[in-house]
């Protein structure tokens, strides 16, 4: 039986260049970058020159660089650390509905900690308004944390004018860009903002590795304690092989930009159409034009994601429910009910992530097979009933 892998908004393998990158590490390079001796200035000079290759490519400083474990941290860092460093000017954070846990639980946690957020709605499109935004930013206004584009539905927010009206306003902007570094050009200085986080694992590289890029001058406590590590704000024996991993596998997702993301629109676009002719009662969410390249979620009306996933894994198709992080949860999309999905078609999501190994046969398969597996399930269903495409 084939496989066929269409979840790369969850993670991506490890491209063969990547993992080439990163074995000496492992091997004989082993060193301990705060070592003196040879070994560990050897991991030293691998550290300095991944991070001077992710700054080239972000558009940023060397120094305005720190590693992290991955977009989690980096969300924590980023969040827990300004709010910390700036309780004195203000207490009120803003974010929207649709962020990935990461973002939300941290902001929750600093709501028990006395801080006031915001948690601003989006459109049927899953897209912050810009009038929204300016309504809710107070004195005591202090961050905005709202993510570049959307893990589940893959919308692309306005984060260059989010970080315009942030800065008019006198207040720092982060953005959870997870989902676009190495897949949409992102260049912290025409994107506006002071802070960026970003995770290896999305784009080919290792897991467990991140960045998180703070503009010169930002203020932020480190949420850990400890040794000398990324300049005295992530404490840790820094992940070596992971950190060089993590950089070049940046370097190749970025030379490849545009024809990627050219290919991966091109399959997606073919995938939504196939599923639109094939298939009645659906609905695709999103953004239609300000979406990843590789990105569609479509929910099947009257019957539920999870049995549909189940089937298509069956079959050697690999896709998700919504997010990865709430697969395995019956409790209906965060993004979709804040978007205005109906709970009872928003139990019927499916997403479909597109990567550089996916090609026209995968698409052509998918196709051949969904129907038949979402007739099935509807056949079964006591609310079956024939209706209209969205």
């Amino acid at each position: 039986m084939r496989t066929i892998y269409l979840d790369h908004s969850a993670t991506t393998p490890v491209h063969p260049e990547v993992l080439k990158a990163m074995l000496p590490f492992y091997k004989g390079e082993y060193g301990n970058a705060s070592s003196i001796y040879r070994l560990g200035r050897d991991a030293r000079v691998a550290i300095d020159e991944a991070r001077e290759k992710v700054a080239r490519l972000l558009n940023s400083e060397v120094k305005e660089i720190y590693f992290t474990s991955g977009g989690t941290e980096g969300d924590n860092l980023a969040i827990k650390g300004v709010a910390c460093a700036l309780r004195e000017k203000g207490n009120h954070i803003i974010t929207s509905q649709i962020e990935h846990e990461a973002v939300l639980n941290t902001c929750h946690y600093l709501e028990k900690d006395g801080f006031d957020v915001t948690y601003l709605p989006v459109d049927q499109y899953g897209m912050v308004g810009l009038d929204d935004l300016e309504k809710a930013i107070t004195g005591q206004t202090i961050l905005i944390s709202i993510m570049h584009a959307n893990n589940e539905v893959g919308t692309i927010q306005p984060i260059a004018e989010i970080g315009a009206l942030a800065h008019q306003r006198g207040v720092l902007l982060h953005t959870d860009a997870v989902q676009t570094v190495g897949k949409l050009p992102v260049d912290v200085e025409a994107l506006n903002v002071d802070l960026l986080s970003l995770s290896g694992h999305k784009f080919y590289g290792p897991k467990g590795v991140g960045a998180l890029y703070v503009r010169e001058g930002t203020k932020f406590h480190p949420l850990a304690h400890g040794g000398h590590h990324e300049r005295w704000k992530r404490a840790g024996t820094e992940n070596v092989p992971g950190i060089a991993g993590l950089a070049k596998a940046l370097e190749i997702c970025q030379g490849e930009l545009e024809e990627e993301t050219e290919r991966e629109q091109r399959l997606r676009d073919a995938l939504q159409n196939g599923i639109r002719e094939a298939i009645e009662g659906v609905r695709f969410n999103g953004h239609p034009t300000k979406r990843l390249p590789g990105s569609l979620s479509v929910c099947f009306e009257r019957l539920e994601g999870e049995a549909l996933i189940l089937s298509l894994d069956l079959k050697g198709v690999m896709a998700s429910t919504g997010s990865a992080c709430s697969s395995g949860s019956l409790e209906a999309s965060h993004v979709l009910k804040a978007m205005g999905v109906p709970i009872e078609i928003a139990h019927g999501s499916a997403r479909f992530t597109l990567g550089r190994d996916n090609t026209q046969e995968d698409i052509d398969y998918v196709l051949d097979m969904l129907p038949e597996i979402v007739q099935r399930f509807r056949n079964m269903s006591p609310l079956h009933s024939p209706k209209g495409n969205s």
